[in-house]
């Protein structure tokens, strides 16, 4: 995972490629045709695509590849070919269109921010109408509610993006933004109606707005709860009922505000209800305020990865939630979501970006290439990629200074979607 040339690395001329050396292109991502600037060659194909660059010489990584080296050709070296004309290979064809639809991508992306932008400022006009002008913050969170219902129902599919650390700037109003997007997310891949999807927003939107009746002291602690502080805090859902009903939100709103911490198993609060007895919009809340709480504690330190925390919860915490919005939850999330920073099969290095809910396994993933500009970093679709895979997940500390600074994993993961993922390409 270094960006530079190791021991391990040599020089060879192109004549010696052979099959099974993995190899490092010296050449701007725009130039070669392969999808990485580092691989392993598997073809024959491949190598005379190298040997067509016109290159004089290739760097290849000896402890990486299956084998040596072709003897280096006897006698007075051989001229470099001049680069052959690209206009008709189907190999530079398909990069060029991989490139456009990177562009294109890089475009819905800045499209999610800026709109992610809008909703973020929107949340915090809402919390700050709260008291002094009760109907405006409602009226506020019904036009959001029903602007994110709107695009998330025009396509038959959409994208989670991860969004950037900058795009908000208001930590305080990310985590109702998170739980009201991807509850609303969920609702929808559950067959949802419309007005249920609407419901569900109000409801998430509003989901912690008893903890503005507890002192900060205790909502931000850092340190263990005392009993009588827990006692306290598990109050925020009454609480946030009483403030529910001052905005006049909907009964099922209400309901979600009430049972937001219900668990299927009844060790939840405030009621210790089970199973039915949950209404089925708040099971649905509980499952993303899990996973958002997990991710973006309090405590920085103890946050999990998004890996961790679904993992977490499907498997040592899965009778805690309703078992089909929960396995539902983790397809739309897919096994890697997004910030998940992974290994690739090929031994590149990257963070999961997008996932579409079609096809978790295969995510786009923002891939460390240190002969490309942070700001033109590689977008990979991996379903366009039948022979590169996710090998693991890391936590973002285990990831050498130069590469944690290029992928700069968020420190808080905040989420948009992109509700053009399912629209035929024009």
């Amino acid at each position: 995972m270094s960006e530079k040339t190791t021991t391990a690395d040599a020089y060879i001329s192109p004549a010696q490629l052979c099959v099974g050396l993995h190899v490092q292109l010296d050449l701007p991502w725009t130039e070669h045709p392969f999808t990485f600037s580092s691989f392993k060659i598997k073809s024959l194909e491949q190598i005379v695509t190298l040997q067509a660059l016109g290159l004089t010489r290739i760097r290849f990584n000896k402890a990486k590849s299956d084998g040596e080296p072709l003897a280096a050709p006897k006698g007075i070296p051989a001229e470099p070919t001049a680069p052959e004309s690209h206009e008709n290979d189907p190999l530079y064809q398909a990069k060029r269109a991989r490139v456009e639809r990177l562009l294109a991508q890089q475009a819905r992306v800045a499209k999610c921010e800026r709109e992610f932008l809008t909703s973020a400022k929107a949340v915090k006009s809402i919390n700050q109408n709260l008291f002094a002008r009760p109907a405006d913050a409602r009226q506020e969170a019904e036009n959001l509610v029903d602007g994110i219902a709107d695009s998330m129902l025009t396509e038959s599919d959409i994208a989670i993006n991860l969004m950037k650390d900058k795009a908000g700037g208001e930590d305080v109003y990310f985590h109702s933004l998170n739980v009201t997007l991807l509850s609303m997310m969920l609702a929808k891949e559950l067959k949802a109606p419309r007005e249920a999807i609407r419901l569900i927003g109000m409801g998430a939107m509003f989901h912690d707005v008893g903890k503005l009746d507890i002192p900060d002291r205790i909502v931000r602690k850092t340190e263990p709860l005392t009993k009588p502080e827990w006692s306290l805090l598990h109050q925020h859902c009454a609480y946030g009922v009483e403030t529910g009903r001052k905005l006049g939100l909907p009964n099922e709103a209400l309901t979600v505000i009430a049972q937001h911490h219900e668990y299927a198993d009844g060790t939840g609060y405030p009621k210790g209800l089970k199973g039915a007895d949950i209404f089925l919009l708040a099971r649905v809340v509980a499952i993303v305020n899990t996973y958002d709480n997990l991710c973006n504690p309090m405590k920085a330190s103890t946050a999990l990865t998004p890996h961790q925390a679904l993992s977490l919860m499907y498997a040592q915490q899965r009778g805690k939630f309703d078992t089909v919005p929960l396995t539902t939850f983790v397809r739309c999330m897919g096994i890697y979501p997004p910030g998940t920073v992974v290994v690739l099969s090929n031994e590149s290095v990257g963070m999961v970006v997008s996932v579409n809910s079609a096809i978790p396994l295969k995510p786009t993933v923002l891939i460390y290439d240190p002969t490309v500009p942070r700001e033109r970093a590689i977008l990979v679709e991996l379903e366009s990629e039948p022979e590169v895979s996710i090998s693991r997940a890391l936590k973002p500390d285990q990831l050498p200074k130069p590469i944690y600074d290029y992928l700069a994993p968020r420190r808080r993961l905040t989420y948009y979607f992109d509700s053009e993922a399912g629209a035929p390409a024009s």
